[in-house]
């Protein structure tokens, strides 16, 4: 090296002040320079360095070493040009390597350009051209970049951001995240490389082979595989769609939860679960939902809907069956009913009401409480009652009440009940309307017996082997079978207190009439707070006003005609210094709406 040429940089370097926020900055230093080469026609203030055998031109300047083939130092503006197989070391956490760089003592900001790589310990990123701010330790991109981590995959973008001391990348426009198990694709991602946490803002989806999720604000953990979506968010899982306010997933282990205004949709068997909370599990094919569940089954006549505290959707596709458990109500149109639970099978069309003896009191002067149906204004009620259905027609077919099987009916005109009951009833539908029905065994019945002018003939009470019915409009054809016993009585010689038979149990108040009605005696619900996820704020733009009041300082110092601390500063920022706009932003998109 030149020691003459040396000692005057050492010289320089001692002498020289340059203003940087108020304080003092040391010039940029010629550690090891090759071969020097002047050249007159540059001025005599610009040196050339060529690298000898013995390395490349070694860089120095507050904390940065920086190695090249190739430099040109202007003295007068502290700026440096390097040429092929440039490499930049910050301490022992930022490297950088690309073809060129020009860099400058007095704004400390760094263009790279040419096969561009920033390794940090967490990730490498890649890209064709980078601006580096020291003074706010912030990498930036604009014309597209890779972002490698090993545990999470790639990350690709048309603009990126790094920020040093945070360990953080935010990513905008034509984001993608490519991960062996799922692609994450949107327009704006907050990156921390640290912790492989990712902030999605604006249209969002995470796909997997098993599962989609969409979000518009979501925070996804890359090492872990959970979520955690609060906007416009939901899950496509096998042929489920899950929605909710607020949703977590996990791939993992193949779980999914939903907080507050929850639709689970079954695509396949044209049903939908409702309520306020809900967990899907895809390994077990089950769903489990409670406070305010619905369970709809969609019909086009006419759609079945069950409620429950809980409800409880298990099985593959092509069987799903329903569980409704504790207070379970249904309702359509022409039929509704009550269990303590309900069991459906979609693939059989069997739906079964069921009580528990552990609710039934032990006072045995009390009504039990038995599972109940009410239809066209009959009511039936029994130990168990199955309902079936026509799967293919989407209709009723026909249904069966075990023991103790009760049907209770007003009468049309008067104050008194229609009853029969016996051991089991079979009933059977036509367009969805009981038509017929057979109390087998034991069977009784009271009835309030009309003329064609409703004029009340008497009072039927028999007993029989069983007994049908039939509903022909309007009227009842009652057929008594097999050992008949009992007559037709008038009115007035038929006593009040033998006109109900023993457990008779009219409970037409608690019929819902409305899918309303099926949450008519719920506790008032009360809904959690949503938290977690801060809207999006919009940081200062990279060539923001502290930056560029040190490009005005370096100009000061530059004696050419040109800012070369200036020329690399996109167009647009140059000039709104000039005509000082309304801030600018980014791309309009990473302005978050501040709601949710």
């Amino acid at each position: 090296m030149n020691l003459i040429f040396r000692y005057i940089l050492i010289l320089a370097g001692c002498l020289a002040t340059e203003y940087s926020y108020s304080q003092e900055s040391k010039k940029i230093f010629i550690e090891y320079s090759g071969f020097t080469v002047r050249d007159s026609l540059s001025g005599p203030n610009v040196t050339t360095f060529v690298r000898s055998d013995q390395g490349q031109i070694h860089i120095v300047h507050e904390g940065v070493d920086m190695w090249c083939d190739k430099a040109i130092y202007y003295q007068n503006e502290d700026f440096i040009e390097a040429f092929s197989n440039v490499v930049i070391k910050q301490g022992d956490t930022i490297n950088m390597t690309s073809k060129y760089v020009e860099y400058s003592g007095i704004t400390q900001l760094a263009f790279a350009a040419g096969d561009v790589v920033l390794t940090e310990p967490q990730s490498t990123l890649t890209t064709d051209t980078l601006y580096f701010d020291r003074t706010k330790q912030q990498a930036y991109y604009k014309s597209m970049g890779k972002v490698v981590r090993d545990s999470s995959g790639t990350i690709t973008s048309q603009i990126g951001r790094y920020y040093l001391n945070e360990s953080k990348y935010r990513f905008y426009k034509d984001v993608v995240l490519v991960n062996p198990e799922y692609t994450l694709n949107t327009n704006q991602l907050d990156f921390y490389s640290e912790t492989g946490h990712a902030y999605m803002y604006g249209p969002s989806t995470i796909v997997g082979e098993t599962s989609k999720v969409y979000s518009e604000r979501g925070f996804y953990d890359t090492n872990n595989d959970v979520g955690y979506f609060i906007k416009n968010s939901k899950i496509d899982y096998d042929n489920r769609r899950v929605e909710g306010d607020s949703l977590y997933f996990d791939r993992t282990n193949s779980f999914a939860s939903a907080t507050n205004n929850i639709t689970v949709t079954d695509t396949i068997n044209k049903s939908i679960v409702k309520g306020h909370y809900a967990e899907v599990f895809r390994a077990k094919d089950s769903v489990f939902i409670t406070k305010r569940a619905l369970a709809i089954t969609v019909q086009e006549q006419d759609s079945i809907y069950i409620h429950a505290d809980t409800l409880m959707v298990t099985g593959k596709p092509e069987h799903r069956i329903t569980r409704a458990y504790y207070n379970a109500k249904m309702y359509k149109s022409d039929m509704s009913g009550k269990a303590d639970s309900i069991h459906a099978d979609h693939k059989t069309g069997l739906t079964q009401l069921m009580n528990l003896k552990r609710y039934s009191t032990g006072d045995e002067f009390s009504v039990k409480r038995r599972p109940i149906l009410w239809n066209l204004g009959n009511q039936m009620t029994g130990d168990s009652i199955h309902l079936i259905s026509d799967v293919e027609k989407e209709e009723l077919d026909s249904l069966k009440v075990f023991d103790n099987a009760f049907l209770i009916s007003k009468d049309t005109l008067g104050e008194g009940f229609n009853q029969i009951k016996g051991q089991k009833l079979i009933g059977l539908f036509k367009d969805n309307e009981l038509y017929n029905v057979d109390i087998i065994k034991n069977a009784e019945i009271i009835f309030y017996t009309r003329d064609d002018k409703d004029t009340l003939i008497g009072i039927n009470k028999s007993k029989s082997g069983s007994i049908n019915l039939q509903f022909d409009g309007p009227y009842k054809i009652i057929t008594l079978l097999n050992q008949v016993d009992g007559d037709i009585y008038p009115e007035s010689q038929f006593p009040e207190n033998a006109r109900k038979f023993r457990g008779f149990d009219w409970r037409g108040d608690e019929q819902p009439k409305s899918v309303e009605d099926l949450f008519s005696d719920d506790p008032p619900l009360v809904l959690p707070v949503i938290k977690g996820l801060e809207p999006y704020v919009e940081d200062e733009e990279f060539f923001d006003d502290a930056l560029m009041k040190r490009v005005d300082t370096a100009k000061k110092k530059d004696k050419s005609k040109e800012n070369k601390a200036n020329r690399q500063i996109p167009k647009k920022d140059r000039l709104k210094k000039q005509s000082k706009p309304l801030k600018s932003k980014l791309p309009v998109y990473s302005k978050a709406k501040k709601d949710n």
